[in-house]
């Protein structure tokens, strides 16, 4: 293919919101921009919050949407149909190929366009929707409904990409029914700091935040959410004080269950042992505290990936899952992570374990890096000849 692809990525919530979903747009966006004419088709802001789409090295077109923030949301809900001039772009665009990264109005749209236009669409699994469903409605119907309709926007594209086999059986599970390929996820993150380096990192980290050469550093990067299963931690952390296992725990991120569970670091006396260290949005700082730390605690059944185990592993930091997670499926257990029961009393002698046994613990380590660490710019190319074949293979079966 000679010219440049004209490439539409379709998202429903996008910069200034910032989450695993927008992040894996923009670092799509950013890369093939180079290769390709790439747009983000996109919800406008929310009242109140502006971005400068400009700085952004690749284009960005976005429709009137209801600010969602009087009933306690903080996502805004996009109203492509209502928005001429937004069809208008998606016309003028002239698309080559269109990737949906959400079912909902935005996504939806794409795809019924991708359809009637014989353009080939690939729609990508980030998020269990379902979950997400009850959790707003608590209501089965509703659910089941719901769900239905994703499935059919989920079956109008070409292929559905999912980050494992468990997400694929997920989509099976939501009424999928096409064909499904393993896309993993990458980081942006590089490991190139010295052992000196590294080294006067954790004396710094340490002295600032009180932590003993005794003490095992656990990590924990993500929204302070319940969804994240943090709860579930702090009951674990209770369980090491109690085992008198010797260590710190650094929870990086914020969010608006910040203050529930700083009340229940003080119930459970734990307030010598967890650290609210805040969000870090600086990449550098963010590397700085994983590869000083020694395992990376990441219990959500919530999440369908986690992007942060990729981060954990580019400093040699595995990660640790809770059993029978969608996320727990992308590892082998002992062998480049590790797998802890839903239980917390298991879960934290599991923690003992993995550190009594430091012969094991180095292996992983390694393997942590070798099998999971990939960067966007290595994963790309692989990307985009994707994107180049798929649009080869639609223009065959018309011919």
């Amino acid at each position: 293919m000679d010219k440049k692809l004209n490439i539409g990525l379709f998202i429903d919530t996008f910069y200034p919101m910032i989450d695993g979903v927008v992040s894996v747009v923009d670092n799509y966006a950013k890369r093939l921009c180079k290769v390709a004419n790439v747009t983000v088709f996109a919800p406008k802001s929310k009242n109140g919050c502006s971005f400068d789409d400009t700085s952004l090295p690749y284009k960005v077109v976005r429709c009137k949407a209801l600010d969602l923030g009087f009933i306690g949301l903080d996502y805004s809900l996009p109203l492509p149909k209502k928005d001429k001039s937004f069809i208008q772009a998606i016309k003028d665009a002239n698309l080559d190929l269109i990737h949906i990264h959400s079912p909902f109005s935005i996504g939806k749209m794409g795809s019924i366009y991708g359809k009637k236009n014989n353009i080939p669409v690939i729609a990508t699994l980030h998020s269990q929707y379902k979950k997400d469903f009850y959790k707003s409605t608590h209501s089965i119907l509703i659910t089941k409904a719901m769900v239905r309709t994703i499935a059919k926007t989920f079956n109008r594209a070409d292929v559905l990409w999912t980050m494992s086999s468990g997400c694929a059986n997920l989509a099976r599970e939501y009424g999928f029914t096409g064909k499904a390929e393993i896309i993993p996820n990458a980081t942006d993150l590089i490991n190139n700091f010295s052992k000196a380096e590294i080294h006067s990192f954790k004396n710094e980290i340490k002295a600032k935040y009180n932590i003993k050469d005794n003490e095992k550093i656990l990590i924990n990067i993500g929204r302070i959410h319940k969804l994240k299963n943090l709860d579930f931690v702090l009951d674990v952390c209770k369980d090491l004080k109690d085992k008198h296992f010797e260590f710190k725990l650094l929870l990086i991120g914020d969010g608006k269950d910040k203050k529930h569970f700083i009340k229940r670091v003080k119930k459970l006396r734990l307030d010598k042992n967890v650290i609210f260290v805040g969000r870090i949005s600086d990449a550098n700082l963010k590397s700085k505290f994983i590869s000083i730390s020694d395992l990376h605690i990441f219990p959500s059944s919530y999440d369908t990936d986690g992007i942060v185990r990729i981060e954990a592993a580019a400093f040699s930091v595995p990660t640790i899952f809770i059993k029978n997670s969608l996320a727990s499926s992308t590892i082998s257990e002992n062998k480049n992570g590790y797998i802890g029961e839903d239980n917390k009393e298991l879960f934290a002698q599991k923690i003992i374990d993995i550190f009594n046994n430091d012969n094991e613990y180095q292996k992983v380590k390694l393997n942590s890096k070798n099998d999971l660490y990939l960067t966007w710019d290595e994963l790309m190319p692989t990307i985009y000849a994707k994107y180049q074949n798929l649009i080869k293979e639609k223009k065959c079966k018309t011919i």
